[in-house]
């Protein structure tokens, strides 16, 4: 299941939301207004969502 947070927990709970993302490996979605704005995930979950995208485009 997808974690949501509002926007605002990025700022006032950054630590955990860092520890989130590298313990889970899986990003955490972000809301403002009710609405999704942004996703914030770990370079390692960024870096192989990038190689697993080069792996399918070059197929």
């Amino acid at each position: 299941m997808p974690e949501i947070r509002p926007v605002s927990d990025l700022r006032n709970n950054f630590t955990d939301i860092s520890k989130i993302v590298h313990e889970r490996s899986e990003p955490i979605f972000l809301t403002k207004n009710g609405h999704g704005d942004m996703v914030v995930m770990s370079i390692e979950t960024y870096e192989e969502m990038c190689q697993y995208e080069t792996r399918t485009l070059t197929k």
